[in-house]
């Protein structure tokens, strides 16, 4: 009895369904477990789930644990990979150190937003990788053809990587609760009331503080600590 049209085209489905789970299974490797998980964070995930990700790569969640060996490591790996793609991006001269540091700065906050899931981490998971340290490197490196010493190298470092990590994380975290695709949402979710007897100042400024948006209050940051490190270089 020939096969219908319709239940030859289920039937394909299948097949390649099954083609790609035993595909997927074929290659349940590090990179293609890291390459996964930022496909499951890029769908707007506020979380990473490993049963989720077993799913999507066609293996048992438990196996994703004989690579990495803790759902930590499974972060560290996706933050890495993260951090590894802002730095690749950075396509400005050595010679022009607040260039540099601008395009790092815009790359992470950009990637940490387009996966909000990883860049949430940003400020509670050290990876040790190529990507983090790679990352420290550039912004040293920066500082120091900036003219700066060693002391205010290191100092304007550890501003930098902190404002970069810890806003970028906050404003992930903030766009993965959010239910709209804006990219630059506001940075108090709801404008403070306050009662004006008791604190005049909140209601002298409300509307300007509901007017705040996050990514113009990530790049002002960024701008103070360059500009600090260029007035200290020119003493």
């Amino acid at each position: 009895m020939p096969v219908k049209r319709s239940s030859r085209s289920a039937l394909d489905e299948t097949a390649a369904v099954a083609e790609k789970t035993a595909s997927s299974r074929a290659r349940l490797d590090p990179e293609h477990i890291v390459a996964t998980g930022l496909e499951l964070a890029a769908t707007g995930a506020s979380a990473i789930s490993v049963r989720e990700l077993g799913a999507r790569l066609g293996a048992d969640p438990t196996a994703i644990y004989r690579h990495f060996r803790s759902k930590d490591d499974l972060m560290r790996a996706l933050l890495d990979e993260v951090t590894l793609r802002a730095l690749g991006s950075v396509d400005v001269p050595l010679e022009d150190w607040r260039g540099r540091l601008r395009a790092m700065a815009r790359a992470t906050l950009d990637l940490y937003s387009e996966y909000p899931a990883v860049g949430a981490e940003g400020t509670t998971l050290t990876t040790h990788g190529p990507g983090e340290l790679g990352a420290i490197e550039l912004m040293l490196q920066a500082f120091t053809t900036a003219g700066l010493g060693e002391a205010d190298v290191v100092r304007h470092y550890a501003l930098l990587a902190s404002h970069i990590l810890s806003t970028a994380a906050g404003i992930a975290r903030a766009r993965a609760e959010r239910t709209d695709d804006e990219p630059d949402g506001p940075w108090f979710d709801e404008p403070p009331l306050a009662d004006p007897r008791r604190y005049p100042r909140i209601a002298e400024h409300t509307m300007a503080l509901a007017s705040l948006r996050d990514r113009e209050l990530f790049f002002l940051g960024v701008e103070q600590i360059l500009d600090s490190a260029e007035r200290i270089a020119a003493r």
